[in-house]
């Protein structure tokens, strides 16, 4: 059976924990509770899923350096720029947690194309 590890890109040595790959039947188990846990969030309210997504972020930055030096390993990236993704991506669950909160994604409206339309189309 395979193992898989992370890999140092940098250096080419293996690290880390080591995870036997999955069975089959382990992934299906996996795609079954990802299903069921889909049914169940998405019976959610609102500002459940809202506090789901700033919480996500708040576990992400208190990690702290611990996921920096981790992804530094795994991908060869300056700890700058992991930094600057960590704050991009927790930024982004704030905002996003701040859209669902407000609901204006409830009463989307796509309005249809006018390729006559002048001066320019839509």
């Amino acid at each position: 059976m395979t193992e898989l590890r992370s890999l140092n890109p940098a250096t080419g040595e293996h690290f880390g924990d080591v995870f036997p790959e999955p069975t089959a039947a382990q992934i299906e188990a996996a795609l079954a509770a990802a299903d069921a846990a889909f049914d169940i969030y998405r019976e959610t309210d609102l500002e459940t899923r809202a506090a789901f997504l700033e919480g996500v972020a708040a576990e992400i930055e208190a990690i702290g350096d611990e996921l920096i030096e981790r992804a530094m390993a795994e991908t060869g990236l300056p700890r700058a720029r992991l930094e600057g993704e960590r704050g991009r991506t927790t930024g982004q669950l704030r905002l996003f947690a701040k859209t669902v909160r407000q609901g204006d994604f409830l009463g989307a409206r796509v309005d249809p194309a006018l390729p006559e339309r002048k001066p320019l189309p839509r």
